[in-house]
């Protein structure tokens, strides 16, 4: 299976995965802003070695959002090779990634996600049993530190495995979403290894991106919460970087984009897509003028149409 990896300008920009946020309907949007990779929810990989439908219907996606990558979470490496044999036959997506750095207790507590970088020699075996059972490139999502544990230090002693690509998010466990990004573990990371290293956490704005890339060197960057105000951040990402400057959206354009966004929710699951879309308009409507309005109507869409006409009337 050629390696997707391989092919991409950089810097790459990849819609990082989100629990709850990264549905098809907005990695399309997102692709249609200019991200150039997107990213499943986290799905359980003990889910999919029993083969659960459940999972399986949330990782369904669109052709136009290749390049997708599945991301998987969990413990249990023997259940890592079923799991990953199944999403490729089933799902056909064009990579495989590990999240070793989610740090929501429910995942932590499980010894899953951030915690797997305490244990390294489990997470070996986790990807060297993703490696059996697929063909397609398999990345990693890791954090700068978890306790003593540096991205550094933990990256060193799976190098000599054949990972295509990692996500570094610059803070700490401890720190979660929030506080510095240690560039410098990034960086140390992209120093070290020979395939595409992506920076992420804290990447609202281009000029945040630009820093982001100056001060670690690296190949790409993943855009997470930043993408949920402004999806089109990708495209000003773009702009900036060639051109020095980028257009910020007008109220007309945000409006286009939210609908454009709501048709493809729809499309993709019916009413409860509507449903669904409700807690990205709240985003998108972020502080507006009479914003607490606004978002009043917004919640409670139950249409397309609902949509247009509150947003008609902004």
């Amino acid at each position: 299976m050629e390696n997707f990896w391989k092919k991409l300008n950089k810097p790459i920009l990849a819609l990082a995965p989100m629990a709850g946020y990264t549905t098809s309907s907005f990695r399309q949007i997102c692709k249609y802003h200019g991200a150039d990779v997107v990213y499943s929810e986290l799905a359980s990989a003990t889910a999919l070695n029993f083969e659960g439908k459940k999972t399986l219907k949330l990782l369904q996606f669109e052709k136009s959002e290749s390049p997708y990558v599945v991301q998987l979470f969990g413990n249990d490496p023997k259940y890592f090779c079923n799991a990953v044999k199944f999403v490729s036959e089933k799902i056909k997506p064009d990579g495989i990634d590990i999240n070793m750095g989610c740090p929501a207790k429910k995942v932590f507590s499980n010894g899953s996600g951030a915690a797997l970088m305490k244990e390294v020699e489990k997470v070996r075996e986790i990807i060297k049993e993703t490696l059996k059972g697929t063909k397609l490139p398999v990345s990693i999502k890791i954090r700068a530190k978890v306790e003593n544990v540096t991205a550094y230090k933990f990256v060193k002693k799976i190098n000599d495995l054949p990972i295509s690509a990692i996500m570094i998010h610059g803070r700490s466990l401890k720190q979660g979403f929030t506080g510095e990004i240690n560039y410098e573990q990034i960086r140390k990371v992209k120093e070290l290894v020979h395939i595409p290293v992506l920076a992420n956490g804290g990447i609202n704005s281009p000029k945040d991106a630009k820093r982001m890339l100056q001060r670690t060197g690296a190949d790409g960057l993943g855009i997470a919460r930043g993408s949920l105000t402004k999806p089109w951040l990708f495209s000003q990402i773009k702009e900036y970087l060639e051109k020095g400057e980028y257009q910020e959206f007008e109220l007309e354009q945000i409006k286009k984009s939210a609908i454009h966004h709501a048709k493809m929710s729809y499309k993709s699951k019916g009413k409860h897509g509507i449903v669904e879309m409700r807690k990205y308009l709240l985003w998108y409507f972020r502080g507006f003028e009479n914003a607490k309005e606004i978002r009043k109507g917004l919640v409670k869409v139950e249409s397309v149409g609902d949509i247009e006409m509150i947003l008609g009337n902004i």
